[in-house]
């Protein structure tokens, strides 16, 4: 079963977030630490994360180059409402998969919900099961 991390130091937004996953069917996993999340993808427990701005006195800056280490196949969601266009580019350099603003309302849950569908359908498709999830 493909697996989701959710490692973000806003309590609420995690729990929120998981139970939005749970329900829908994911394997969900969540952190507050660096270690943990660095852990999850050594051992492949997790193929698409949903990543804070920080955690763990960590920077997504940081920390997404180093997953991407551990893993370069990881599918990376940053989360965050509060970073500049320079930081966003440099983000996406690194191989964010998405940039998604940090779900204030229950409608503004959709496009996570959206984002971590597609992006098992990516990871599918990269693995020769699926069509396109963006179809004109």
């Amino acid at each position: 079963m493909l697996g989701l991390l959710i490692a973000d130091k806003d309590v609420e937004s995690r729990k929120q977030m998981a139970e939005l996953f749970i329900e829908a069917g994911y394997n969900v996993m969540v952190t507050t630490s660096a270690a943990d999340a660095l852990d999850g993808i050594l051992k492949k427990a997790a193929q698409v994360v949903l990543l804070g701005r920080e955690f763990d006195d960590v920077s997504a800056g940081d920390l997404i180059p180093l997953l991407k280490k551990c893993n370069r196949n990881v599918t990376i969601i940053l989360v965050s409402a509060d970073e500049t266009l320079p930081v966003l580019r440099k983000l996406r350099r690194e191989g964010i998969f998405y940039h998604a603003l940090k779900p204030t309302a229950p409608e503004d849950r959709e496009e996570i919900r959206q984002v971590v569908k597609c992006a098992f359908e990516y990871i599918a498709r990269q693995a020769g099961f699926l069509t396109p999830c963006f179809r004109r």
